[in-house]
């Protein structure tokens, strides 16, 4: 086993995109404030000195012209890490993304290939509003040819990236940005967490949670409090949304029969729906109760900090679904 220290999620970011540009000289970070600025929320900072302005380029504030450079330069055979500073602002690359970024392999018959990430920030908690703080993944989850990551802890920040720089195809990461200042102990050296592995977070029997990101963390706060009242329950990170590990899934849901979907995006349409209609499907003979899900609120974020907090599920709002779920909020168990 490798040693570990306790590391930041940025920092564990920021080491994985050290390793492998030090190893692959064909791996380039190109985006807004990314080099001497060393990012908006320091996600860069270090890079710009060690490697230069010739492999750490800014660019100006056009995304859609940026990303295409990204685009060209991936299918020539470069591997570019390119940045959008917020996730809302994908919407200004969907174009060369959708159309060009996640087809041109298939489109050229395996004549080209497009090994870039593009990396961005979601989520809510900072008061940055409606245009800041959206979690915008499932629409990269919908579309063919992109695979699509969402790292929770500081050990999966370095072991997904390290695995997104060197797939061949476009990959996508969503960064949480309130996960950036979490420390937890991290392998030193190389790390590699292979795409399309579930983990266990928590083992449980009574009921299993599949927590989304951040929601991770809300799950295992709930699993603790649920402990205390007799309830067992399972938290499953997938960590990537495509590829997605129906068999780890599956197998936790043979075990407890129930199943609850936490997911910190709108509920209407998103990936909850997705994964639940999955374990309906293919594990309806093991399931004593529907499927459940908890998703935020179908409403714009609001900007205000009192409003802000009621938008996404929290530990207290997945013990309750829990406690319905398995028939202890006051009606019978099946």
């Amino acid at each position: 086993m490798p040693e570990q220290r306790a590391i930041t999620y940025r920092a564990a970011v920021i080491e994985a995109l050290q390793r492998e540009m030090r190893a692959d000289s064909n791996v380039v970070v190109i985006g807004e404030d990314v080099g001497a600025a060393g990012g908006v929320f320091l996600q860069t900072e270090g890079l710009f000195d060690e490697f230069g302005a010739g492999r750490v380029i800014d660019t100006p504030i056009s995304e859609p012209g940026a990303f295409g450079i990204a685009v060209g330069a991936a299918m020539a055979g470069m591997r570019p890490v390119f940045e959008v500073m917020f996730g809302d602002f994908i919407t200004l690359v969907m174009d060369q993304l959708v159309n060009q970024a996640a087809k041109v392999h298939y489109m050229s018959n395996g004549a080209f290939r497009v090994p870039l990430v593009l990396r961005t920030t979601m989520g809510t908690g900072a008061n940055l509003g409606p245009q800041h703080s959206q979690s915008l993944y499932a629409w990269a989850a919908h579309v063919p040819g992109l695979k699509v990551v969402l790292p929770a802890t500081p050990a999966d920040a370095k072991g997904l990236f390290a695995a997104a720089i060197r797939d061949d195809n476009p990959v996508l990461v969503f960064e949480d940005r309130l996960l950036y200042g979490m420390k937890d102990t991290v392998p030193e050296g190389d790390y590699v967490v292979p795409l399309g592995q579930a983990e266990i977070a928590r083992p449980g029997s009574d009921v299993s949670i599949i927590a989304l990101g951040r929601m991770r963390s809300h799950a295992l706060a709930a699993a603790d409090k649920l402990a205390g009242q007799g309830i067992s329950a399972e938290v499953i990170d997938p960590r990537t949304l495509v590829p997605l590990d129906k068999d780890t899934l599956l197998a936790s849901l043979r075990k407890t029969n129930r199943a609850l979907v936490v997911d910190g995006a709108p509920r209407s349409y998103g990936v909850s729906g997705e994964i639940a209609a999955m374990l309906s499907e293919e594990g309806f003979d093991w399931l004593d109760a529907p499927v459940c899900r908890l998703g935020a609120e179908d409403i714009p974020i609001p900007m205000s900090r009192t409003l802000e907090p009621l938008v996404q599920p929290d530990a207290d709002r997945i013990v309750a679904a829990v406690r319905a779920l398995v028939g202890r909020d006051g009606s019978e168990r099946r």
